[in-house]
């Protein structure tokens, strides 16, 4: 591997030297796509050399939240005032050496918190074993990166090693579909103007990419990095919700000037509970959950415990969380509620749920 890492270096080096504009931005989105595919090969011989043993976590309850940061930045502390968890705690570096889960209850959400190592720059390439941690916040549906008051320099430095990794915090999927074909080269369509990225720009990536015919259809406007990742279609697309802790220790001009600098959701101390009940209600919004309430035939609605849920699932969504079986016996199903177009509507499966619904299932 260590060609690969003298190739990406060069390649790294030169794409710095490169200033971006019209010009060059067809050299610089084949450097790009060169150093990407680089990557791609490295990884995959990485992972034929034998896995590296992991963290085997199973996901439970309504959303998986993931607490990301420096060792000794107050994870397990803050993990035991929100949850119902004994993680261990110490006033020194890599206390928590495995994953500690615990379960956050908020507005009937059964929240899943994960307490896992603490990460450090070069946590991507594997130091400290931040291969497998960053892995489990692949797999979370919300991410807290949570920051020492004293070291606001470690956000990017967090947020570049979890992009290193294939996450992408508070971001969607590009509107972009790429669909191969058999013959006639690649064509280009473009919905909206283009002002990061060419037609030119993008077949030379894909190119690089051993792509020779595709129709590429893009729908907003997006830079080389996007498109590169639409290609690869290996990405994680997570909330993120910034948290700055240990906010106690310093003035209140201090926490307001740090919090600025990392673009902070929230300012907390874990020790002194300050914020603890703010940050579960930002936990339970930043995840989109909603609630559905669930009727049986013939019967009144239970309307004291909803069934939680993420914002945009469907009826199939529902069944599959009720019960393996829903799905293949299901017959219909009747709506009361927003997003209905009167009461008891009969829907399908692919009916799109909204908050407060009522939902009456009918099996065969």
């Amino acid at each position: 591997m260590v060609e690969y890492n003298e190739e990406i270096k060069q390649l790294e080096a030169e794409l710095a030297k490169t200033k971006y504009n019209k010009a060059t931005q067809h050299h610089v989105g084949l450097v790009k796509a060169k150093i990407a595919k680089l990557k791609e090969k490295q990884e995959s011989r990485s992972s034929k050399k034998g896995k590296t043993t992991g963290y085997d976590v199973r996901k439970t309850g309504d959303g998986t939240v993931i607490l990301v940061g420096y060792p000794s930045v107050g994870k397990s502390t803050l993990l035991n005032h929100i949850t119902d968890a004994k993680s261990k705690t110490g006033a020194y570096a890599f206390t928590t050496l495995t994953v500690v889960p615990g379960t956050l209850n908020f507005n009937h959400a059964k929240i899943q918190i994960l307490d896992v190592p603490g990460i450090v720059k070069g946590a991507s390439d594997g130091t400290g074993r931040g291969k497998e941690v960053l892995s489990v916040a692949r797999s979370a549906d919300l991410i807290i990166l949570l920051i020492e008051v004293h070291y606001p320099e470690h956000h990017d430095v967090l947020i570049k090693e979890l992009y290193n990794r294939g996450i992408r915090l508070n971001q969607k999927r590009p509107d972009v579909t790429i669909t191969k074909t058999i013959k006639d080269g690649i064509h280009v369509a473009s919905l909206v103007k283009l002002t990061k990225i060419d037609a030119d720009t993008i077949k030379g990536i894909m190119r690089e990419f051993k792509m020779i015919n595709a129709d590429v259809v893009l729908r907003e406007d997006i830079n080389i990095d996007q498109f590169i990742d639409c290609l690869e279609d290996n990405k994680q697309y997570v909330p993120c919700l910034t948290v700055v802790n240990k906010i106690d220790m310093v003035s209140k001009e201090k926490a307001s000037e740090i919090m600025k600098k990392v673009k902070g959701d929230l300012a907390v101390s874990a020790e002194k509970s300050i914020n603890i009940e703010k940050l579960k209600e930002m936990i339970f919004y930043k995840l989109n959950l909603i609630r559905i309430y669930m009727k049986e035939p013939g019967k009144e609605a239970d309307l004291n415990v909803p069934l939680i849920i993420f914002k945009n699932s469907s009826v199939k969504d529902v069944c599959n969380k009720l019960h393996k079986d829903f799905v293949a016996k299901f017959k219909f199903c009747r709506i009361w509620g927003k997003s209905s177009k009167f009461p008891g509507q009969k829907l399908q499966l692919n009916h799109i749920l909204k908050d407060g619904d009522v939902l009456e299932i009918h099996l065969r």
